[in-house]
């Protein structure tokens, strides 16, 4: 990503230094094409920074928010703030969840939760913390 941000950004300087030439015709006048290729160019560079920066960034915060829409209860998660516990209740906007062997319990709001370990993962946890004990 980073490549392609820096090649694009040399060809857009290059297309600046360009359009800031004048062009001679063969009888020493200029022509009046760098006003036109300088709106081309800023067009250009909008919709580069839109396709590199806005769409992906649309797309990162739609599978965030299925993410938190698919949360059920049993589900292992991790808040933003690095809690990790087990859903025990979910409502439309909030959750609760327990914080390991003592059973506390937290609610917060869906937008804190950073990832959704799913129900599977507490099961494979267990087994492996079983399988470290034999």
């Amino acid at each position: 990503m980073k490549k392609i941000l820096a090649t694009v950004l040399g060809v857009v300087f290059a297309m600046f230094a360009f359009a800031g030439c004048n062009m001679a015709g063969a009888d020493g006048t200029t022509t009046g094409a760098s006003g036109i290729t300088s709106i081309v160019m800023m067009v250009v560079i909008i919709a580069v920074f839109y396709f590199l920066m806005i769409v992906p960034e649309k797309k990162r915060k739609k599978k965030a928010q299925e993410m938190r829409d698919s949360i059920e209860v049993g589900d292992k998660i991790v808040t933003i703030g690095g809690m990790v516990g087990k859903v025990v209740h979910v409502t439309s906007d909030k959750l609760t969840f327990e914080t390991g062997e003592d059973r506390v319990r937290i609610e917060i709001t869906k937008w804190a939760v950073s990832s959704n370990e799913g129900k599977g993962a507490n099961k494979e946890t267990s087994d492996s913390e079983e399988s470290l004990g034999n």
